[in-house]
């Protein structure tokens, strides 16, 4: 036994199939009668002065192409080609205002009018349909891909949020249950560390805001040119301030140069490399430099560390970075961070990737310059 508000939706669904069917037929109707009337005009005014048949069966076959082109369905198409074809015979044909197929020559001549409309009107609706469906395909992959990088995100933000949330919540604990028999090096020790995972989990929530900015069910962003130089040092000095030991060796071109960009976004791409960079890689300096190569910006966050184990290079950017470093700083994952940045460049129409150099690793995002390749001109 159906649920009676099973039944009230399949009703709805049904009245809604109904009355989409009732308009595409009178769309179809529409359509067809405008693109005949206009043609119609077209021909008696080709006839009035040329009295020719030919011309006006080329206008007429012309109609049946467009009524398939801007109809749905076959039916529509092919009807019009027998419309367009005893048109031809009965008013542009003599007799006039007869229809006579009995003259030498005009059987064969109507029937490949006939042919020719009909081939055309279902070729025009097989292309159109074809097309719709590609556009579909598109749209599913399109929709795939965000599922998966939703998916990716989601699963990121699990391990990255919960293990410094335990964190917390342990060294807090400890702190209370044990104030008394605790050292001062040790409770020290304790309100550092939480302030520390504090600190990671407001980053990452800044992370998760910087992905909002990107509008719900689409996958680009509004851009608008920005000065590359202060967009690196703002995303540096951020950086500063959240890790002051961290030393980072900047390099940008020295003409003035102007990126199509969402500038809050990229800032959280490069503060989120040089972070992983400072934390994973165990090396003491870090490189950013951006290079201009013909109609693109390249972004590199170059370390001299111990690079990324080739089994998590390929996934790195989809949720892979996720496992525990060695460190002993397992709270840190790159999973969220790395995984956001990815959904930021691609929003940019962009590309993001990783590679290993003998001695540490390369973060390489690229932007697209567009018509403006330098001062903003």
């Amino acid at each position: 036994m159906l649920p009676a508000s099973y039944s009230v939706q399949r009703e709805r669904e049904m009245k809604n199939k109904e009355q989409m069917n009732r308009w595409t037929l009178l769309m179809n109707i529409c359509v067809t009668v405008g693109i005949f009337a206009a043609a119609t005009i077209l021909a008696v005014t080709f006839f009035h002065y040329s009295a020719n048949s030919t011309s006006v069966a080329i206008i007429y076959v012309l109609a049946v192409m467009l009524i398939a082109r801007y109809t749905t369905g076959y039916v529509p198409g092919i009807v019009a080609s027998f419309i367009g074809v005893i048109c031809v015979n009965y008013v542009f044909t003599y007799p006039f205002m007869r229809l006579n197929f009995s003259i030498d020559g005009y059987p064969v001549t109507f029937v490949s009018m006939a042919v020719i409309s009909g081939l055309t009107s279902a070729l025009t609706t097989k292309f159109k349909k074809q097309n719709q469906m590609l556009n579909e395909r598109e749209k599913l992959l399109m929709e795939a891909e965000k599922e998966t990088m939703r998916a990716n995100l989601l699963r990121a933000v699990s391990h990255d949020l919960r293990t410094p949330l335990t964190s917390i919540i342990g060294m807090a604990d400890s702190y209370l249950t044990g104030t008394d028999r605790l050292t001062e090096n040790e409770k020290s020790y304790m309100v550092k560390s939480i302030s520390e995972d504090a600190n990671w989990l407001l980053n990452m929530v800044e992370n998760l805001l910087s992905v909002t900015r990107i509008r719900v069910g689409e996958t680009r962003v509004n851009t608008s040119p920005e000065p590359l130089e202060e967009v690196v040092s703002e995303a540096v000095m951020r950086l500063k301030k959240r890790l002051p030991q961290a030393k980072v060796q900047v390099r940008v071109p020295e003409e003035f140069l102007m990126v199509p960009m969402d500038a809050v976004l990229i800032e959280q791409v490069i503060i989120n490399l040089l972070e992983n960079a400072v934390y994973h890689s165990g090396a003491d300096e870090i490189e950013l430099y951006v290079e201009q190569k013909e109609n693109e910006a390249e972004f590199h966050i170059r370390d001299y560390g111990k690079g990324i184990a080739p089994k998590r290079l390929a996934v790195i950017f989809d949720g892979g970075g996720t496992e525990n470093n060695q460190s002993g700083d397992s709270h840190r994952g790159m999973g969220i961070g790395l995984t956001i940045c990815k959904t930021i460049i691609n929003a940019h129409q962009g590309t993001i990737y990783a590679r290993n150099w003998e001695q540490g690793a390369e973060f390489i995002f690229i932007l697209p310059l567009g018509e403006d390749k330098s001062n903003g001109k």
